[in-house]
């Protein structure tokens, strides 16, 4: 049985503990936040008996009887969290964003690796039913020698984002770095998950709505040697929407990837199906529909870290795996200021 205690009880927790409660090996005994109000309305709804919960992490980390931590807070907390979890001999699985900076994170992957803990970044994306199915296309050789790559992303999202609403997570309205940072952690760690580690890169990215700090829409250029591929993503795009948009405020995330072969088009539309069109021009259905199935690609993740500790083996999202990840994101930044390709 493994003990596992969760820091932070905000937005995302929820598909954490969720997670881990669906794993028969896996105990939750301790669920630790600062919030008070909050940590006893999370404990009461997942059933988290009132003496695992901690207001302290120094009072959980010694007294709580745990294996692992499982840190679900912001980025700027994570050198921190990580130095006290890998002093007191805990594995640890720490969400995305990793770090605020790469060295930040070449500081935790040296941290975990010196105390002789495990450390898995909680990187989802790739997990969700669609990309799983596209990997399994790619291996089966369904497309044939890749040519080129489109990955669009699109959300009528944070131009809504007005003062006077109440949004899942506020904070985006006041991070310097928000759709590259906060989403590309996922687009480009799924993006390396199907094809690989890209050799240059180049960006161009704008924000368009007045109520953030942060751009909120791009285009990134990614090369390989013998193909190439783009992401259009944006969260400040009308192009999918199929009705008004609702008064309360929350992501309805759309993503299209066609991957383009010498053999076939392998196209994932933006309602989920997953279509095979050949060198004829007929297309046919792959398969139906996917979805982006936020609380499964957790179990599945969640899944994975287990055992890969059981087996010890290596995690698929390890904190030296994440730092190529960061290279990506961090890239994107320094290409659309200097507006020069990136090498890596």
């Amino acid at each position: 049985m493994w003990k596992v205690g969760i820091i932070g009880a905000g937005y995302w927790s929820e598909k954490h503990v969720r997670a881990w409660q669906s794993i028969e090996t896996v105990q939750i005994n301790g669920f630790c936040d600062k919030n008070a109000e909050l940590l006893k309305e999370k404990g009461e709804l997942f059933h988290i008996p009132s003496e695992n919960l901690y207001l302290d992490i120094i009072n959980m980390m010694e007294n709580a009887d745990i294996d692992v931590i499982d840190i679900v807070t912001p980025p700027e907390t994570h050198l921190e969290l990580v130095k006290l979890a890998a002093k007191a001999g805990k594995h640890i699985m720490c969400q995305k964003p990793f770090a605020n900076t790469l060295e930040e994170a070449e500081e935790m992957v040296k941290i975990a690796n010196e105390a002789g803990v495990r450390l898995m970044v909680t990187e989802n994306w790739r997990w969700l039913e669609p990309f799983q199915i596209m990997k399994s296309m790619l291996a089966e050789n369904i497309a044939g020698i890749v040519q080129t790559v489109r990955y669009i992303h699109t959300d009528w999202y944070s131009p809504r984002f007005s003062p006077e609403k109440n949004l899942p997570q506020p904070f985006f309205r006041d991070m310097p770095k928000l759709l590259f940072f906060e989403m590309g952690v996922h687009w480009f760690d799924t993006w390396r998950f199907l094809f690989g580690e890209p050799k240059r890169l180049y960006a161009e990215t704008k924000q368009i709505s007045p109520f953030i700090e942060g751009e909120d829409t791009g285009l990134i250029m990614l090369g390989y040697d013998d193909f190439f591929g783009y992401m259009d993503m944006s969260w400040a795009t009308r192009r999918d929407l199929e009705a008004e948009v609702p008064e309360q405020v929350l992501p309805d995330h759309k993503e299209q990837l066609i991957i383009e072969g010498d053999k076939a088009t392998i196209k994932l539309y933006n309602n989920g199906r997953i279509s095979i069109i050949d060198n004829k021009g007929a297309e046919k259905t792959y398969i139906e529909s996917t979805e982006l199935n936020y609380i499964e690609s957790h179990k599945n993740l969640h899944a994975h870290f287990i055992e890969c500790l059981n087996e010890g083996t290596d995690f698929q999202t390890s904190g030296e795996d994440n730092l190529k990840t960061l290279q990506l994101v961090f890239g994107t930044y320094e290409s659309s200021q200097n507006k020069q390709v990136i090498h890596f």
